[in-house]
């Protein structure tokens, strides 16, 4: 089984199969900061970036905020948009505290200051939506910067589908994930 179909979702054997856990001790929140392209966004996402509350900004670090304010928040690349980095590096909507990068988005989400998360891409992570025979697929991309993330995942034997499980509902809906689920329980994959 290479690849599983629930609903109109593929998914690659890997994102079924695979423990994960984030584990900021060891990484820094380095995944804010490496690749060339911010994250991928929806155009719901990007309006929201282009209008992020002053509050929000405020968060910011004086480098980034200069740089959102003369750049923007999101940038397009090949038809799809992203947020915005800094010298292809971290995302402009970052912060540092003590020695860990941070997503100032979802630290406003959680204090109530702006009303929407970060990406969903981001929550995802380290699972990337692409598109195979015209439908969403879901793939695993399995960086060295998450090493430490697979193998605390792996001692917890906390499951990578758990792991994003708010994420994947708010991409595809409840009843996708319940479709999911019960995928999992009838299946030898757990």
């Amino acid at each position: 089984m290479s690849l599983v179909s629930i609903g109109d979702v593929l998914l690659d054997k890997d994102v079924l199969e695979a423990f994960f856990s984030c584990d900021l001790n060891e990484c820094k929140g380095c995944c804010c900061v490496e690749g060339e392209l911010g994250a991928p966004l929806s155009l719901e996402e990007a309006d929201a970036l282009r209008h992020a509350p002053e509050e929000l900004l405020r968060m910011l670090p004086e480098k980034n905020l200069k740089y959102l304010r003369r750049h923007g928040g999101v940038e397009e690349y090949q038809g799809r948009l992203y947020s915005r980095t800094i010298e292809a590096r971290e995302c402009v909507f970052t912060l540092q505290r003590d020695g860990v990068t941070f997503c100032a988005i979802e630290i406003a989400f959680r204090e109530g200051i702006c009303g929407f998360d970060k990406p969903v891409s981001c929550r995802l992570f380290p699972i990337r939506i692409r598109k195979k025979f015209g439908l969403d697929y879901l793939v695993y991309e399995q960086h060295a910067m998450c090493r430490s993330a697979r193998k605390r995942g792996g001692e917890l034997q906390l499951p990578l589908i758990d792991y994003v499980r708010s994420a994947l509902e708010a991409q595809f809906g409840n009843e996708w994930l319940m479709s999911l689920t019960n995928f999992l329980d009838s299946s030898s994959i757990r």
